[in-house]
């Protein structure tokens, strides 16, 4: 017999949105029995209403659904403003859909079929990184050139305008912040920002860079800020000259 978990005052809360109903009903009682308060409904229009009754501290969100697929959603969501984590599933076996759901905004994705368990593990990596208060904390702020981070807020201004972030490229930020000046490698970067759990090539980090650059006002073809250090990987500058 299944061992329960030990309920929580506050668990943490997860979104699930699959069209698939047996799916849906195995991650319930799964993440359930693994001290989550779990939701999971079948797809857009119905997540659009469980945010307006309750929000989530991770959206766990299927990439091929009928009508609007994960790829609308996760785009729809950060175009939002919504920053939530979300860790997108995919059956698909071609790369170039993880990178374009990171491209979109995703956070975390995870192949079909997997185990339930490697799915908790994704969450708990997650979670983590967001620290106990679920954001992506340190209760101090920095200033990097034009910009300033504050860790505790997991905010980040240019020149006093706030930026708006994905968990991810905050993630990143801040990991290439606390080393200013100093190149981190890709390995380096996924360990830090990501968790050395983080199932994510080198690729998608490249990826991630790149829109971390752009939400930042970094020019992608000649970056004074977040600068490519070849053979080795990638270095927050803190000498650029301010634009």
């Amino acid at each position: 017999m299944m061992a329960m978990s030990t309920p929580t005052p506050n668990p943490a809360r997860v979104l699930v949105v699959d069209d698939d109903a047996e799916l849906r009903a195995l991650l319930t009682r799964f993440l359930g029995e693994h001290g989550f308060a779990v939701r999971a409904v079948e797809g857009g229009r119905a997540m659009d209403v469980a945010l307006q009754r309750g929000p989530a501290d991770v959206i766990v969100l299927d990439l091929m659904m009928p009508g609007e697929d994960g790829l609308a959603i996760v785009r729809r969501l950060r175009g939002a403003g919504d920053q939530t984590p979300v860790i997108m599933l995919t059956a698909r076996g071609d790369a170039i859909d993880r990178v374009l759901g990171l491209e979109m905004g995703a956070d975390d994705y995870l192949g079909k079929p997997f185990l339930p368990r490697e799915l908790v593990a994704r969450i708990h990596a997650m979670l983590r990184r967001m620290g106990p208060d679920r954001s992506l904390a340190r209760d101090d702020v920095m200033t990097i050139g034009p910009f300033t981070i504050n860790f505790s807020a997991m905010a980040v201004t240019r020149q006093g305008a706030p930026l708006v972030l994905s968990t991810r490229e905050f993630a990143l930020f801040a990991a290439l912040a606390r080393s200013a000046g100093r190149p981190l490698s890709r390995a380096q970067l996924i360990d830090r920002a990501l968790g050395r759990d983080a199932d994510v090539t080198d690729r998608a980090i490249d990826v991630a860079v790149a829109r971390l650059r752009r939400a930042i006002g970094d020019d992608p073809a000649d970056p004074r800020h977040v600068r490519t250090v070849w053979g080795v990987g990638y270095v927050l500058t803190d000498n650029a000259e301010i634009t």
